[in-house]
């Protein structure tokens, strides 16, 4: 069964951070994600880790100060503040411990899609030579939850990777989001196991706990295992209500943190 770490974007959100941390590590995580843990300090959430005994996996590169702008990648006008949003999440990854980087790429409107297709892919470019020794990673988002994000398809994160052409340049494959974007979640994972460098899941179309709703965990995650995934797959639902009762989810499909 895969090894799955705890998105604290979402689980027991009513507490901080740090606290956060200490939550999941007392559930029985071995790993946690982050989204923008920029306003602590990065050493603060390596010695939490540390002391909880769980390994920090990612975080996001900043989403930027605009209404609706969720990340500056293909933004005309943003680039030096999207590469100063990469060398902030770099530096913080290398510091708390981090080993990936979710790089936002920004909402676009139609008729700016092949411009910012092309800002995208420099922007990439210059961004993975600067997070050497780090994995950047490309999430569609589908375009229910956000509306005109530039992407929401894993074949386009797969054509923007080619383009780009670095070694630490992978997708990350929201299960809930290629729910919700495509389907077909089993043949895609097959299709796309070689540029996948994270899971992440979510019931869809609810975005709870994975006991619910259109997709059939067990067989996403007897699939991983098929496939040979040694990779993490991040829990990034939004609890139903108190998230270590939900955490019964685990006994339901039969796997364990």
């Amino acid at each position: 069964m895969p090894r799955f770490s705890a998105n604290l974007g979402f689980l027991w959100p009513e507490q901080p951070l740090l606290e956060r941390i200490a939550s999941a590590a007392r559930a029985g995580f071995k790993a946690i994600e982050v989204h923008w843990p920029y306003d602590i300090p990065a050493e603060t959430v390596a010695d939490a880790c540390r002391r909880g005994g769980v390994a920090l996996l990612g975080l996001n590169s900043a989403p930027g100060d605009g209404p609706g702008e969720f990340g500056m990648g293909t933004q005309a006008g943003r680039e030096d503040a999207f590469m100063a949003s990469v060398d902030q999440a770099v530096a913080y990854a290398r510091a708390s411990g981090a080993r990936s980087i979710h790089v936002l790429a920004g909402v676009v409107a139609p008729e700016a899609k092949p411009e910012a297709s092309r800002i995208f892919v420099r922007n990439l470019k210059a961004a993975a030579e600067r997070a050497e020794g780090l994995t950047l990673l490309l999430e569609p988002i589908n375009q229910r939850d956000r509306p005109g994000y530039f992407y929401s398809t894993i074949g386009e994160a797969a054509a923007i990777i080619e383009q780009v052409g670095a070694p630490n340049l992978r997708v990350m494959f929201d299960v809930y989001h290629v729910g919700v974007s495509e389907g077909d979640v089993l043949m895609r994972l097959r299709r796309y196991l070689p540029l996948i460098g994270h899971v992440q899941l979510a019931a869809v179309p609810s975005r709870a706990e994975p006991d619910e709703g259109e997709i059939a965990y067990r067989a996403i995650f007897d699939e991983l295992d098929r496939l040979g995934y040694d990779g993490w797959v991040g829990c990034e639902y939004k609890p139903r209500g108190d998230t270590d009762e939900g955490l019964r989810w685990t006994s339901k499909l039969g796997v364990s943190l």
